[in-house]
């Protein structure tokens, strides 16, 4: 599976045009380019977010309430 996606498991910096979201269950954290916000599938993962979590994400960084695979398979579609 060929996906220009980059998964970051360190708490190094992010580079800039790119954000962090913590994902699943676990809270895997996925570094991801800027460019995905203005995506609409991509917005309807951050309509479930508001959902469930409203803007308070005390890791600091933004939790995206799906299972990884359906994380894997919205922003696969996106690149």
């Amino acid at each position: 599976m060929a996906i220009r996606l980059l998964r970051v498991v360190s708490a190094k910096k992010v580079p800039k045009g790119y954000f962090a979201v913590y994902v699943g269950e676990n809270q895997k954290r996925f570094v991801i380019p800027v460019s995905f916000l203005n995506q609409p599938s991509f917005q309807d993962l951050l309509g479930l977010s508001e959902e469930e979590f409203g803007y308070n994400h005390p890791t600091g960084g933004l939790r995206i309430p799906c299972n990884e695979d359906m994380f894997l398979d919205v922003t696969s579609r996106l690149n």
